[in-house]
């Protein structure tokens, strides 16, 4: 039976306002040999996705460093110190859109368990409608668009959404609705 694996000492190499880099030393528990590794140990992430009364999904497309491009996602975002998931949820809806709803739990990932530490929760919110004007973060810069909830497996099939959290949350509504 796998079991967790003892860790010998942690120690911090770099924090950012985002994530902390931290360093794991464990050991392997059949040889006893010390390893390192690596993990970015960073807040919880929340992942929404809105629905109209007319069935539209409301996203958010934005420009992402890390591949260097433009991509269309439902709104999310991190969880504050302190924060319960579901009012994150909320806030980051309300401050990417303007919109607002009924919100309901749909489910839970552990983002990429070999190197993250931290839970992404989603959340459906129907009846969506906007109430606000978006109030974005300074490194922000978001369109918000719409597109039939029917025709989100074809904006999957075809790449138009690649971001893997955004198809988690999709894939938990999908599960609930079958």
């Amino acid at each position: 039976m796998i079991e967790p694996w003892p860790e010998i000492s942690r120690r911090t190499l770099l924090t950012t306002p985002v994530f902390t880099l931290g360093e794991r030393l464990r050991c392997h528990p059949t040889s006893g040999a010390a390893h390192p590794f690596y993990v970015l140990e960073t807040g919880s992430w929340v992942n929404i996705i809105p629905i109209t009364e007319a069935g539209e999904v409301v996203f958010v497309r934005q420009y992402r460093h890390g591949t260097g491009q433009v991509h269309l996602e439902i709104p999310g975002g991190l969880v504050d110190a302190g924060e319960e998931p579901e009012k994150a949820a909320v806030r980051e809806l309300l401050e990417e859109t303007g919109y607002a709803g009924e919100v309901a739990y749909l489910g839970e990932v552990h983002s990429n368990p070999a190197i993250l530490n931290n839970t992404t929760y989603s959340y459906v919110v129907r009846n969506a409608r906007r109430v606000a004007v978006p109030e974005l973060d300074a490194t922000e810069e978001i369109e918000v668009v719409t597109h039939p909830l029917t025709a989100v497996p074809d904006l999957i099939r075809t790449r138009v959404i690649t971001h893997a959290l955004v198809i988690c949350a999709f894939h938990h509504l999908g599960l609930l609705a079958g």
